[in-house]
């Protein structure tokens, strides 16, 4: 077996396997898609690098790539922009983070046929503009009356934007019906005695947790697939229909395993209840004000996160803005300056360095270089490893043998 097949089965032996299917065909779209699905790769391959700088241990989400930065609607019901996906965060230092958004840079932007050397300078800038941000000593933040340029427009469009467009999309509500949309792309089916046990499950949770929204009933559930690395893991939405007007919410209830970088960590890690509570409260300690309804819940003996699904698809579309250099300069600064926020505000937590270290990392010099020349060689990496995959995938060496998602204790 190659080797690099062996990595990528070994790593999702544990998905669901007819979902599995759907991650590695997504990994078969783009290298960017693959760089997305891979990141044990990035993590397994970076710990071999033996000249790699040191940096200050720092809380991380683990898996920032230009897809993880995003707006949100925060618990006070703002809508933020910033680092938006935390299944993988750990403690871990810092420059571990950078190095894996300068790289998504390279990656994303060949896709987008972007000139490599401008790509080179915006992975540059990102850099420049997380060690400029260390210096400055300040944790800062974008919601729709701090944004700039692209991110400005980007926020006010979400903000304006009605729920109601939301539901016709994801749902069908009428007199008659109020159900998700069935689509098998996105979303799924799920076995009746499943289906009844979640709904009783949820249920209980808005009777009884202070972290629910309240007078709403579950009118529907369904199995649901987005993103593409955490494909293959038990996901759920969940149609809330209010008790008390013509209201309507959409929930989101998603699996949390561990770290892909739980391998490769040689700092010691608290000692968390579950993994939806490291996620949970890494991701409190990072953003600014965190989204409506972050909840930590066990299902079946498993963890998961609960949240309020946003009401767009909260990514900059980069596709859209290709050939608009001074936009895509403002968001990459930004995500430099995020980056850095997101450290700093979760400095001096349990086992993390405090701001002071932080601020002096940023003060000093050749370490950018570095980084910048590792993020060019890895992207190198990255297309050829995905030529390789792809190849495999043509071969057929990666399907999965589908089963149906059914209800535990109807095994039994």
């Amino acid at each position: 077996m190659p080797q690099l097949e062996k990595r990528i089965k070994e790593f999702n032996k544990n998905r669901l396997t007819d979902k599995l299917q759907i991650k590695y065909r997504y990994m078969a779209e783009n290298m960017f898609r693959f760089y997305r699905g891979t990141c044990h790769l990035f993590y397994e391959d970076l710990s071999k690098v033996k000249t790699f700088p040191a940096s200050p241990l720092a809380w991380l989400c683990g898996d920032l790539h230009l897809e993880n930065f995003g707006s949100y609607k925060g618990d006070n019901r703002l809508v933020y922009f910033d680092l938006n996906d935390f299944d993988e965060a750990a403690l871990a230092p810092a420059l571990w983070e950078v190095a894996r958004l300068a790289t998504s840079i390279l990656v994303a932007f060949e896709i987008l046929q972007i000139d490599r050397k401008k790509a080179e300078k915006m992975a540059q800038l990102y850099i420049k503009s997380y060690a400029n941000t260390l210096a400055n000593e300040k944790a800062y933040y974008i919601e729709r009356k701090t944004a700039k340029g692209i991110i400005c427009s980007f926020l006010k469009a979400v903000d304006r934007k009605k729920v109601g467009k939301l539901m016709n999309k994801k749902a069908i509500i009428n007199e008659k019906k109020q159900a998700l949309k069935i689509d098998n792309v996105k979303h799924f089916e799920i076995d009746g005695m499943l289906k009844r046990e979640l709904i009783i499950f949820l249920e209980e949770w808005l009777i009884n947790n202070h972290d629910g929204p309240y007078n709403f009933r579950v009118a529907d559930v369904a199995f649901r697939v987005a993103g593409t690395g955490s494909v293959g893991i038990k996901r759920y939405i969940f149609l809330l229909e209010s008790t008390k007007d013509d209201s309507y919410l959409l929930v989101d209830m998603k699996q949390a395993t561990e770290t892909s970088l739980a391998p490769y960590l040689s700092a010691k890690q608290p000692k968390w209840d579950s993994h939806a509570e490291r996620v949970v409260k890494i991701q409190k300690r990072m953003q600014n004000v965190p989204p409506a309804l972050l909840s930590v819940v066990e299902f079946q003996g498993e963890s998961f996160l609960i949240q309020e699904l946003q009401h767009e698809k909260d990514s900059v579309d980069f596709m859209l803005i290709q050939d608009r250099y001074r936009d895509i300069y403002q968001v990459i600064d930004d995500m430099g300056m995020l980056t850095a926020s997101a450290q700093l505000r979760s400095s001096g937590r349990q086992g993390s360095a405090i701001a002071d270290k932080l601020i002096a990392f940023g003060k000093q010099a050749g370490w950018q270089e570095y980084v910048l020349d590792y993020a060019q060689k890895y992207a190198d990496k990255v297309k050829a490893d995905f030529k390789e995959y792809k190849a495999l995938f043509k071969q057929g060496v990666f399907n999965t043998v589908p089963i149906v998602l059914k209800s535990k204790r109807a095994g039994k």
